[in-house]
């Protein structure tokens, strides 16, 4: 294996890893979120409109993702919706009527919002907190000094705004149960045609050329998420305390 194989599948690694972190993180911050809200409020409903209202922009993203790739694939969209609803244990913060179709393009719109907030991410990473930084420091192993460079990075003009947009978008940018379900049998389809292609025989020279074209991409994005992480974990370290003084005061 050569090295570019291995920085190829390092950093896909990471992209995998940093969202499945991430999954975990945008919940356990909008819970945190809503519990010191209603501790201090003492209102369920005012708890799901600040969240809401903090993800805002994010929302607007996440939706206008589906309700766009929706319309460039051929299907009719109903009512577009932004605003918060209790669905069972969980609030939706927003909702697009899409036609029924085929499983290919329900996955393409079920995935759109992240890929879209991925791009959002990259793009904010890239230009303003040259976030691939983070990943040569992150390789050192010293999470002090990941720290570190993500205070270096807020430094920059308008780090503040920039790092909310960041907030807003990453941590509403996840596929819901509904959106990932058509997406299912289209990873199992995929997954077996892997498997079909590696038994066959067939060259492997097209896709690792392929892999190694978009992982500068791929780079970049894995950088902001880093950054988004290490955001998040910030937050709960404040929030996780915070809610628990409220409780113990009420």
């Amino acid at each position: 294996m050569t090295t570019l194989d291995i920085h190829t599948l390092t950093i896909l690694s990471l992209l995998l890893l940093s969202l499945l972190a991430l999954a975990g993180l945008s919940r356990l911050v909008s819970l945190r979120v809503q519990a010191v809200t209603y501790y201090v409020t003492g209102s369920g409903d005012l708890a799901s409109v600040v969240i809401f209202l903090l993800l805002l922009p994010g929302v607007f993203l996440h939706e206008g993702a589906h309700w766009l790739t929706a319309r460039a694939v051929g299907l009719r969209t109903g009512k577009f919706r932004v605003w918060p609803s209790k669905r069972g244990n969980y609030i939706g913060l927003g909702s697009v009527s899409v036609e029924r179709a085929d499983i290919w393009r329900e996955s393409l719109v079920g995935v759109a919002p992240l890929l879209a907030g991925n791009a959002v991410l990259a793009l904010i990473g890239w230009r303003v907190f040259a976030t691939p930084a983070l990943l040569g420091v992150l390789a050192t192993g010293e999470l002090a000094a990941v720290v570190g460079s993500f205070f270096d990075a807020l430094r920059t003009a308008d780090g503040l705004v920039w790092a909310y947009a960041v907030f807003a978008v990453g941590n509403s940018m996840m596929p819901s149960a509904s959106d990932r379900e058509p997406f299912k049998p289209v990873l199992l389809y995929t997954i077996f045609a892997a498997l079909i292609y590696v038994v066959v025989g067939l060259p492997l020279e097209p896709m690792t050329m392929l892999l190694g074209w978009i992982a500068p991409a791929i780079e970049i994005t894995v950088g902001a998420l880093i950054f988004l992480l290490v955001l998040d974990g910030l937050l709960l370290a404040v929030l996780w305390p915070l809610e628990g003084l409220l409780r113990r005061q009420r």
